[in-house]
């Protein structure tokens, strides 16, 4: 089960530094229910992620969420049968209070309709829903964007790449 809040932000963090930075490339085979393929590269570490997600919630916080690592030669395959650019994406990850993880996305970065977004994962619903940002967080963190029509990542792709998935 994935559990998270969702913020639009304007750039990096300049205060923090990252712990983690990884450069993503992901493209969607289907949008409802979402079946999406990822490439994670952090270093010289390169992973390949089939996903499957399931239907959000009414608060739109939580859906079921499976993952699995697939071979970078199926991935390539995948790839091709989607035939369209792949989303670029970098991800910064932060830590947090409570062990918790802020990760800041830059999307098709040099492309006009290019942004930035956060995400927070929980461990549960009611941990998502009384987290607040404090600090230079809560500034940053501002215009949360959880559960709105429009916002995903699948809705995305379908207005910049056309495409439904099927």
């Amino acid at each position: 089960m994935e559990i998270e809040r969702k913020w639009m932000t304007q750039g990096w963090p300049q205060w923090v530094q990252p712990q983690r930075i990884l450069s993503m490339d992901q493209g969607y085979i289907a949008l409802r229910p979402t079946v999406r393929i990822r490439r994670e590269a952090e270093g010289d570490q390169i992973h390949h992620i089939l996903c499957f997600k399931g239907r959000a919630d009414a608060q739109g916080l939580a859906r079921e969420e499976i993952e699995t690592e697939i071979a970078p030669d199926l991935f390539a395959r995948l790839e091709g049968l989607i035939g369209q650019p792949l989303i670029r994406k970098e991800q910064r990850r932060y830590s947090l209070e409570d062990g918790l993880v802020l990760e800041v996305n830059q999307v098709d970065a040099g492309r006009p309709e290019a942004f930035f977004y956060a995400e927070v994962e929980f461990p549960t619903r009611e941990a998502a829903l009384t987290w607040q940002p404090t600090g230079r967080w809560a500034q940053y963190l501002s215009q949360e964007v959880t559960g709105q029509p429009g916002q995903s990542m699948a809705d995305y792709w379908q207005a910049t790449r056309g495409g439904t998935g099927d």
